[in-house]
């Protein structure tokens, strides 16, 4: 006897995709609900209708904020309205909010005075803008026999930029390098706001989408 081949097609699972909205007015499908009114008031333990006809009356939506509970929590709002500041308060959050970046510089222990400058000025540009920076002292040659010299002048640099930042992470011998890790005194998002305010008082344009892809594309070079 001969069996008929099983069908390859896959069986799509039942149902649709889980709604994460709360569920509204009609859409609440219970007896009774403990209401809020729409200043945050406890109007009590009500039934559905009383309920749906309060919202109706006060040309308002009802909203069920607390599904779990019994009997589950509604609240009188303008739903779209809601929505919509939501969005906006999410959408602000995502903005402002800040990445811990660290920045490298590297130094050798016997770097010119003008060079060191140079490299402080990167520092310091690093931590007023928020970030970490990443400092470390390359080794050559008989070089490594001197680690003094190396610890000396991150110990320099530390108390040059005091005023900016701390030292997060000590200095550390890894391999041929000496490593140490400045931490800025202020937060990303302070910084950033800091610039942002600058920026309106001196009355630019602000930060235009080519000029954030820059600064995320130097956020991870290291200077040199």
């Amino acid at each position: 006897m001969v069996f008929p081949a099983r069908s390859s097609t896959k069986r799509k699972p039942f149902g649709g995709p889980i709604s994460t909205e709360p569920r509204i007015n009609d859409r609440i499908r219970v007896p009774e609900v403990r209401l809020v009114g729409p200043n945050g008031e406890q109007v009590g333990i009500v039934s559905i209708g009383d309920a749906l006809k309060l919202a109706q009356e006060s040309d308002l939506d009802l909203v069920e904020v607390a599904a779990t509970a019994r009997p589950p929590v509604c609240k009188l709002m303008d739903y779209g309205k809601f929505k919509y500041e939501s969005a906006m308060k999410a959408r602000e959050a995502r903005r402002n909010q800040a990445h811990t970046i660290i920045k490298e510089i590297k130094l050798r222990p016997k770097i010119d005075p003008h060079d060191y400058e140079t490299k402080k000025g990167h520092v310091v540009r690093f931590l007023k803008a928020g970030d970490k920076v990443k400092v470390t002292i390359m080794f050559r040659g008989r070089e490594q026999s001197r680690p003094e010299l190396g610890f000396r002048l991150l110990q320099r640099l530390a108390e040059d930029v005091t005023e900016l930042g701390f030292v997060e992470s000590q200095p550390k011998q890894d391999g041929r390098n000496m490593i140490m890790v400045i931490g800025p005194h202020k937060k990303k998002a302070e910084a950033k706001a800091e610039r942002a305010a600058a920026r309106a008082q001196r009355g630019d344009s602000p930060v235009d989408l080519a000029d954030e892809a820059t600064e995320q594309a130097e956020a991870s070079a290291s200077v040199e």
